[in-house]
């Protein structure tokens, strides 16, 4: 098991992350002598809790005041967190819970209590390059993903069987379930579009066209990756109303393998083409869990004209924002600095980096181009949002904990 960078909280919390990204592995770890385990995805057990709620209270009125409680796959028996929620008033009785789930999407159509802030929110993510340290290989992850399952796997074959069956048995029939969707086939053709638009400015009408249902259904299909956690949308940042900047946002899975599996691409070495996008659909991944790992609390943006002038990534926190772009070559370009430029001599940006799979670091004036691994380093340690919130230059600052 790689230790991972979720620290454990000191109060009752929310775990949520895509099934497979190792939760429940984490909170054996983390929580090995937990007073009570309730794995809701054992049918006994879920049946017990759904025909009596109330026998969790009972439970825990045994225990010893401190304890941790685990409830894992909270979202499948919603009425558990009204349970919680009196126990967490309970008089002289100071239970933690460690709920963790795989979907929101239930807790919201059931309007679950989700216990008013009492328990923290937190997320996990497919493993990041710093939990895998030395035995990360960018080829791999790029071309099969960073799920524990998959980086594990004896074969490569075992890569490319673990991904057919994550996708088959987990996207094509767990999440169809959950859903209730009533056109299997329109929603398995949506799931491919989805692969094949990662990336990509979301253009609804035309997946709609796509997939031959309606725009609103396509609208709902995004809806359930997002609750479901197997995708995300990656906003478009307008600052400067005088500008005509793109306004709809981007799509993006959140693990590569997963992506290239639902294209039927994972059996296949990433061509030149699918390379440059894999590559920045990776490190925005990595960049979000670090950033949510970190509690840094930034906010994540893309930057586009209609004239095709870009950025791909604004970190913003408060009025301080850095723009970041991102590229697969080994070498830098001065090209690749236009859009960078642009934000900079409109005072619209803080600081502006360049992020490739090169190996040195390079400057470009106000410009600094970071190999990608040290590029994971300042946005785990936060120095992104530090470089803009104490004006000085520093993705070396820190220190690493790994």
């Amino acid at each position: 098991m790689y230790a991972r960078l979720l620290s454990l909280p000191s109060q009752s919390f929310f775990l949520f992350g895509p099934r497979g990204t190792g939760k429940s592995m984490w909170l054996s770890h983390v929580l090995p002598d937990a007073a009570l385990n309730i794995d809701l995805l054992r049918s006994s057990t879920y049946l017990a809790y759904k025909r009596d709620p109330s026998l969790l209270g009972r439970e825990v009125a045994a225990l010893p005041p401190g304890s941790w409680v685990v409830i894992d796959e909270v979202q499948k028996a919603p009425e558990l967190l009204d349970e919680v929620h009196a126990l967490m008033f309970a008089s002289g009785h100071d239970t933690r819970f460690a709920l963790s789930g795989s979907s929101a999407r239930k807790l919201k159509k059931s309007n679950a209590n989700m216990l008013a802030g009492r328990a923290w929110s937190k997320r996990m993510f497919p493993l990041s390059a710093l939990e895998t340290s030395e035995d990360f290989r960018l080829e791999e992850a790029l071309r099969y993903g960073q799920m524990p399952l998959r980086i594990n796997a004896a074969s490569t074959a075992d890569q490319v069987e673990f991904l057919d069956a994550y996708v088959e048995t987990y996207l094509r029939e767990e999440i169809w379930q959950e859903a209730l969707v009533r056109n299997l086939d329109a929603f398995h053709r949506f799931l491919s579009v989805a692969a094949v638009v990662n990336g990509q400015i979301l253009n609804l009408s035309n997946i709609a066209r796509d997939v031959g249902v309606a725009r609103s259904t396509v609208q709902g299909y995004f809806s359930i990756l997002e609750d479901t956690l197997i995708g995300w949308q990656l906003p478009a940042w307008r600052k400067r109303a005088k500008v005509k900047e793109v306004a709809h946002p981007k799509f993006y899975l959140f693990d590569c393998g997963v992506q290239r599996a639902l294209a039927g691409l994972h059996r296949d070495k990433p061509s030149r083409g699918e390379r440059g996008v894999l590559f920045e659909t990776w490190l925005l991944n990595e960049f979000r869990a670090l950033n949510a790992y970190g509690s840094h609390g930034a906010e994540m943006f893309y930057w586009r004209t209609e004239s095709g002038n870009e950025v791909d990534l604004i970190f913003k926190r408060g009025a301080w924002a850095t723009g970041i772009e991102i590229k697969s070559t080994t070498t830098w370009n001065d090209r690749f600095n236009k859009g960078l430029r642009t934000l900079l001599d409109a005072g619209d940006i803080d600081h502006a980096f360049g992020v490739y799979a090169g190996e040195r670091e390079l400057r470009f004036g106000d410009i600094r181009v970071l190999p990608y691994q040290k590029a994971l380093q300042a946005a785990w340690q936060g120095d992104f949002i530090a470089e803009a919130r104490n004006g000085h230059s520093s993705p070396d600052g820190g220190q690493h904990v790994l």
